[in-house]
């Protein structure tokens, strides 16, 4: 099966470099590069991409509300194309429905990986990337809990752990080292909690910890 892919920057070279490195993958196939983020909605639209790139500023629509609305609107999933200097409304696009962040300087590997996990239902949820999102922008942006904390009582003691760590950005090993559980034993967990909390994915999860209060705002991973 050929994951297709519609890149979105409105920088040409950043655009054109990632859509070589992707076309030459026998699996990945670039269906349309576009500038801004309207092209984005209606290259999705015209389509139908399994993948969608998105750099978070683009000029006509940026990034976050072109995610919005294709999410919305498509079964397309889409990552967003980031630095983390300049972008303070990365936490506004887990919210549009982001599956994933890719730093713009992101290595060749790493961006073929990301495509392929994200075309395959699974969010990018990266050390590297999501506990700087955690600790740089949810800890910026979220001062108070927006879900009530009665919210999690549906999950069992180890269940609510598991969401625990998932906030923190922690992968599958890393939260079995932590249970002291096997890699299985956690992603029955992980898939207990997304389906019990109507979740779509991590991503969803991250949030979900910190808008209900399990991990307060500012909190470094680990702790």
């Amino acid at each position: 099966m050929t994951i297709r892919v519609v890149v979105a920057d409105d920088q040409e070279l950043v655009r054109s470099g990632f859509a070589m490195i992707l076309d030459v993958q026998e699996d990945i196939e670039v269906v349309a590069e576009v500038g801004d983020g309207a092209a984005a909605v209606s290259a999705v639209a015209r389509l139908a991409p399994d993948v969608a790139l998105l750099d978070v500023r683009m000029p006509v629509l940026d990034g976050i509300e072109a995610c919005r609305s294709i999410t919305a609107r498509s079964a397309c999933r889409t990552v967003m194309l980031t630095t983390f200097d300049s972008d303070e409304y990365v936490y506004e696009a887990l919210h549009a429905g982001a599956s994933g962040f890719l730093l713009k300087d992101v290595r060749r590997d790493d961006l073929v990986h990301a495509v392929r996990v994200v075309a395959a239902g699974e969010s990018l949820l990266a050390p590297s990337v999501a506990r700087r999102l955690i600790e740089e922008y949810t800890a910026a942006t979220v001062r108070t809990p927006a879900l009530p904390a009665e919210r999690l009582e549906v999950l069992t003691a180890r269940e609510r752990e598991t969401l625990l760590h998932l906030g923190r950005g922690l992968s599958n090993a890393e939260i079995a080292a932590a249970l002291v559980v096997s890699e299985h034993t956690v992603k029955s967990h992980v898939g207990n909690v997304l389906a019990k909390l109507g979740l779509r994915d991590r991503i969803q999860a991250v949030i979900c910890a910190y808008e209900t209060g399990l991990i307060a705002a500012g909190t470094p991973s680990g702790e």
